[in-house]
């Protein structure tokens, strides 16, 4: 208990000489510190203030990145939201995604209401209405309040299923981790996974990029949101 506590005094105490450091705009001290916090263990508020960090000195590329990171922990924060869209502008690429079913689009977004752990608890709280319900149904004698204790049950039933897919989404997000942050100033894409292949197209810093093959040390093919597709070396990019 003492070693925890003190683990938690030193967290915090490094955590504000951080947020003193960003408010005094030493954002390079404000970097080191808030990189320090998260070899600890990660968190969605240390990277939205690490990326604010690097907003402010100038490096979007690295601010995506820590946006991006916050947003794939905490989707429904409006500000982390915010910010990595006011990010966004500053990219050079302006990329227009390719177009799909509506019903898909709409449960992207719905998924991404909340985070895994509250899509979670909101299953728990479901799946307790749903045995409270049946009990009222079985042991009510009253005719009324059985029918409504079935209606809440089977309601409640299909609610849990369905945000248990949703955290289970946000979950494989959380796992895959298949996209990553363009972090070279330019970067011409290969068609093949050699420094000879032909050239496809260029990309600049702050981009993002989805891994479609990962099974090669030095290289891995991407695929951008409008559906091109080409070999980067790994060292230009860096994992979400």
């Amino acid at each position: 208990m003492i070693c925890l506590f003190a683990f938690v005094s030193v967290s915090a105490q490094t955590k504000a000489e951080a947020d003193s450091a960003y408010a005094q705009e030493h954002y390079d001290q404000a970097i080191t510190l808030y990189n320090k916090l998260l070899e600890s263990g990660v968190s969605a508020s240390v990277y939205y203030n690490l990326g604010n960090a690097y907003y402010r000195s100038g490096d979007m590329a690295h601010a995506i990145l820590s946006y991006e990171r916050a947003y794939l922990m905490e989707p429904g924060d409006k500000d982390i939201r915010f910010n990595l869209q006011l990010a966004r502008t500053k990219t050079i690429d302006k990329i227009t995604p390719e177009s799909e079913m509506f019903f898909v689009t709409w449960f992207r977004q719905l998924v991404d209401l909340r985070s895994a752990d509250q899509w979670g608890r909101a299953v728990i709280v479901c799946f307790a209405l749903f045995v409270v319900s049946v009990l009222l149904y079985f042991f009510l004698e009253r005719l009324l309040w059985r029918k409504i204790g079935f209606g809440v049950a089977v309601c409640s039933l299909v609610l849990a299923v369905f945000f248990h897919i949703f955290a289970y989404q946000q979950q494989q997000k959380l796992l895959q981790r298949t996209h990553a942050i363009v972090m070279a100033s330019s970067l011409t894409v290969k068609s093949t996974p050699s420094a000879s292949g032909t050239d496809l197209f260029v990309l600049h810093e702050g981009t993002k990029v989805q891994i479609t093959d990962d099974t090669m040390k030095d290289w891995k093919e991407i695929r951008l949101a409008d559906g091109k597709v080409g070999w980067v070396p790994v060292k230009t990019i860096e994992r979400i």
